[in-house]
């Protein structure tokens, strides 16, 4: 497991996004034109003026090992504030209060070896999205609504077989827009470069994409990947990347949970160094049959404490999906055996509370089966 430290100061926002993310019943119809340059949102309002380091072979400067830690802004705008992207000065000094209550908070009160993530930086910023103004997600198609990421252990059951639970727990991947969004561990991001070629790492689940700025074109229709295929270009300061041929077995939301989009569905994600210690990063969403129309995130990416992305020691086909159908199969016997004496219950739940923060009789806070079950993917 790799964890560092996480405030209670309402950094769980972002972790709500699958469900913010709309539940209304209507057709697609993707319309709408995705936002054609960058909302630079970390500084609350005017861009002031930086000159963006070039790398030896003079492109933008975008390398380092970034994290949306500081990201904890929720995905849709809460209601008081309307269609207000920034907050007032007494609201941003309250948000910065908060911060600094929850660095203290992570760093003198924490009483397990559980440890999270949190926010060192407070920004203005009301919502991720930026785009439509309202900063709301629009609603899910009927489509979208008939295919949800599979629970697994987070839900239910029962578990029959591997496709009972989602791409996460299984090691896979999170997707793009659940690889980039805030959560309470691993938000490490590292860009690197070469003439050409931009490569992004992600901390959790290990996944490295490649956008090539060379001007190749794009691969046949045919070839589907769970994080599709992307290409790039460089518009001034900016880089573009445009994904397409992606699966329908992804999703979008915190640690890629929530409803599965299309084949059809494009990311559009750009990227600026907007300060030596900011890169803003913008992702819009468009898919006619996931959402009634494209939204766009837009949100400001900080050095990662430390610098270094920490080892993500999950992997496909790991012992906890094992473990669990087998647990399952021992749950679906002792049923029938029961049964088979007169006695009829319910179902035992998978995890039955032992998840993150959970506390169990004789365990420490933060402690599930067997020293924290539940905390990610695999028990990772």
């Amino acid at each position: 497991m790799t964890a560092r430290l996480f405030g209670s100061m309402g950094a769980l926002a972002a972790m709500v996004a699958a469900g913010s993310l709309g539940s209304v019943s209507v057709s697609g119809q993707g319309s709408g034109a995705a936002p054609t340059s960058i909302v630079v949102t970390a500084f609350g309002g005017e861009e002031p003026a930086y000159e963006v380091p070039r790398t030896p072979w003079g492109d933008p400067d975008l390398q380092g090992v970034w994290s949306s830690d500081d990201a904890t802004m929720p995905m849709s705008r809460p209601e008081q504030y309307g269609d207000r992207l920034y907050l007032t000065d007494e609201e941003y000094a309250d948000r910065v209060q908060q911060v600094a209550q929850g660095v203290d908070r992570a760093e003198n009160e924490a009483d397990s070896t559980f440890r999270f993530d949190f926010a060192r930086r407070a920004f203005r910023q009301t919502s991720l999205i930026v785009d439509p103004p309202s900063g709301q997600a629009p609603a899910f198609t009927t489509r979208a609504l008939m295919n949800p990421m599979p629970r697994g252990t987070f839900g239910n059951g029962p578990l029959d077989w591997t496709t009972d639970f989602s791409l996460y727990e299984r090691c896979i991947t999170r997707g793009i827009a659940g690889s980039v969004l805030r959560v309470i561990y691993g938000n490490g991001n590292r860009i690197v470069q070469g003439p050409g070629t931009v490569a992004m790492s992600y901390e959790m689940l290990h996944d490295t994409r490649l956008f090539h700025t060379d001007g190749r074109p794009n691969v046949g229709d045919g070839v589907r990947q769970h994080l599709g295929v992307s290409r790039a270009r460089w518009d001034g300061d900016v880089l573009v990347v445009e994904t397409t041929n992606l699966t329908d077995r992804t999703a979008i939301g915190v640690n890629g949970n929530g409803n599965r989009h299309s084949e059809q569905m494009t990311f559009t994600e750009r990227f600026k160094r907007v300060a030596d210690d900011i890169l803003q990063y913008q992702l819009t969403i468009d898919d006619p049959l996931t959402y009634e129309r494209p939204f766009t995130l837009s949100f400001p990416l900080t050095p990662l404490e430390g610098g270094k992305l920490l080892p993500y020691d999950c992997h496909e086909g790991n012992y906890a999906i094992l473990q669990s159908l087998g647990a399952e199969r021992y749950e679906d016997r002792a049923l029938a055996e029961d049964l088979a004496k007169g006695i009829v219950r319910p179902r035992r739940g998978i995890q039955e509370g032992a998840g993150v923060g959970a506390t169990l009789p004789g365990r420490g806070r933060g402690a599930g089966p067997g020293g924290g079950r539940g905390a990610g993917p695999g028990g990772q």
